[in-house]
């Protein structure tokens, strides 16, 4: 069975990339992993700052209700989906899980940077180093 990954992050850009995925796998018949990633900021990952004991199950726990609430607003009827929260940088947690996909779906622009940029920073670090065909889903498509 083929292999489809979407990164999600739950902005509409993402959405969006979605959609197309999962269109894409009730087509091919393939399996669909939804993965949303999640970091610290740099203070906490430089070790600056100390987290309280529950707070990084806090965090996973927030990031896995918006990533089921994403899931709610596409109909995915008839595909294998397998939602998935990985801690680490969006690109890299990408293209390590995309080992063996036959196809990374991604959105042009995420949460992040300057509006007006054709493609984000994770769009263009896994059309670079994905180790399978890339599909960057442009902003507004259905």
């Amino acid at each position: 069975m083929e292999r489809i990954v979407v990164g999600v992050d739950g902005s509409d850009n993402s959405l969006a990339a979605l959609q197309w995925a999962v269109a894409e796998a009730r087509r091919r018949g393939a399996h669909l992993q939804v993965v949303r990633s999640w970091t610290w900021s740099s203070p906490v990952a430089d070790g600056l700052l100390t987290v309280p004991g529950d707070l990084p199950n806090q965090v996973e726990a927030a990031v896995t209700a918006e990533l089921q609430q994403q899931l709610e607003r596409v109909d995915t009827d008839d595909v294998d989906v397998e939602p998935m929260i990985a801690y680490g940088s969006a690109p890299s947690v990408l293209t390590e899980i995309a080992q063996g996909a036959d196809l990374l779906v991604v959105g042009s622009r995420g949460r992040g940077g300057f509006t007006g940029l054709l493609l984000g920073s994770v769009s263009q670090q896994c059309a670079q180093h994905a180790p399978c065909p890339v599909v960057i889903v442009p902003s507004g498509t259905p």
